[in-house]
C-alpha cells in the first residue's frame, strides 16, 4: 500500500473504512470524487489513482445498481483489508509466553528477485533481524505470517520455527538489536503530535459535523494503519521506559470509536424522496 496522505493511500483507506459492503457493491466514481474531494484531493488525482489501483488488481470496474460507473474491491484487495483489520483494530496484549517465530529463507539464484520481495514482506509484517538471514517476530504473528506467505506464493522458500530466547544477553537488550526501536518510537510520537490534539478537540467541543468526523477519521486511519506493521507489538517488559506505542494506540482507538460511525451520514447521505 502507498504512503499516507497520498490520493492512492486515501482511496485504499476509504475502501477499508466504508467500502466493504456485504454484497460487494461498487463505489460510484462520482462518490469517490466527492468523498476524496472532502479530503482535498481533486478529481484528476482521484481518477489517476483509481487507474493505478485497477492496474495493480486491487479495484475492478463495475456498474452501480443505478448504472453509474464505479469500482469494487477485487477479491485480493478485500483479503488484504480483512487481514489488515486484525492488525489495525484487534491488537491483543502482547505476552512474553507467546515466544517468537523465526523465518529463514533460501532463494535459488535464478529467482533472486524474490529475496528482496521476501525481505520487504517480512519487514512489512513486523519482523526484525536476529542475525543475517534469520528474521524474528513475536509468536502471535506466526499464523498471519503463514497466511501471508502462502497468499503471495512465497512459502516454498521459507522455513518457520517457533522459538524461545535462551540467551546469552538479556532479551530486552537483544530486542533493541533486532528492531530499530528509536525509529518506531518516533513514528508513534509523530502520530501523537498530530492526532492527540484532534482527539482533545472532539472531547472538548463535543462534536462537529458528519463531514468533520469523516475528514478527521479518514486522516487518522490513514496515518495509523501502517504503524501496527512497523511496530511488532512487543511486551512492555522488553520496551524502553515511557514507550509511546500504548498511548498512540489508545488515541487511535478513541478516535475510531468517536468518529467512525459519526461520519456515516456524510459517507452515505440519506436519499431524499423524489
Amino acid at each position: 500500500m502507498a504512503d499516507q496522505r497520498t490520493p492512492r493511500s486515501l482511496i485504499v483507506t476509504l475502501y477499508g473504512a466504508y467500502g466493504r459492503t456485504p454484497d460487494g457493491a461498487p463505489l460510484a466514481v462520482a462518490e469517490l470524487i466527492r468523498l476524496l474531494g472532502a479530503l482535498g484531493v481533486d478529481a484528476p488525482s482521484v481518477r489517476s489513482s483509481v487507474s493505478r489501483l485497477k492496474r495493480r488488481g486491487l479495484l475492478v470496474p463495475e456498474r452501480t445498481a443505478d448504472g453509474a460507473a464505479g469500482y469494487a474491491l477485487s477479491a485480493e484487495a478485500r483479503q488484504l483489508l480483512d487481514d489488515g483489520d486484525r492488525r489495525i483494530y484487534d491488537r491483543p496484549a502482547p505476552r512474553l509466553q507467546d515466544g517468537w517465530v523465526l523465518a529463514v529463507f533460501t532463494v535459488p539464484e535464478a529467482e533472486r528477485h524474490k529475496r528482496h520481495l521476501l525481505r520487504s514482506r517480512l519487514a512489512g509484517l513486523g519482523f526484525g533481524t536476529a542475525a543475517p538471514g534469520v528474521w524474528i517476530a513475536p509468536g502471535r504473528l506466526r499464523e498471519e505470517t503463514r497466511h501471508t506467505l502462502r497468499r503471495l506464493e512465497l512459502d516454498p522458500y521459507v522455513e518457520l520455527f517457533g522459538a524461545e530466547h535462551l540467551g546469552f544477553e538479556p532479551t530486552a537488550r537483544a530486542v533493541a538489536r533486532w528492531w530499530d526501536l528509536d525509529a518506531i518510537a518516533v513514528r508513534h510520537e509523530e502520530f501523537l503530535a498530530v492526532y492527540e490534539p484532534v482527539l482533545a478537540n472532539w472531547l472538548r467541543d463535543g462534536g462537529g459535523s458528519a463531514e468533520d468526523a469523516y475528514r478527521d477519521y479518514l486522516f487518522t486511519l490513514d496515518a495509523w494503519r501502517l504503524l501496527p506493521y512497523a511496530d511488532p507489538g512487543l511486551p512492555a517488559g522488553l520496551l524502553p521506559p515511557d514507550w509511546p506505542g500504548e498511548r498512540s494506540a489508545e488515541v487511535f482507538a478513541a478516535l475510531h470509536t468517536r468518529l467512525r460511525d459519526a461520519a456515516l451520514e456524510f459517507v452515505r447521505p440519506p436519499v431524499t424522496p423524489g
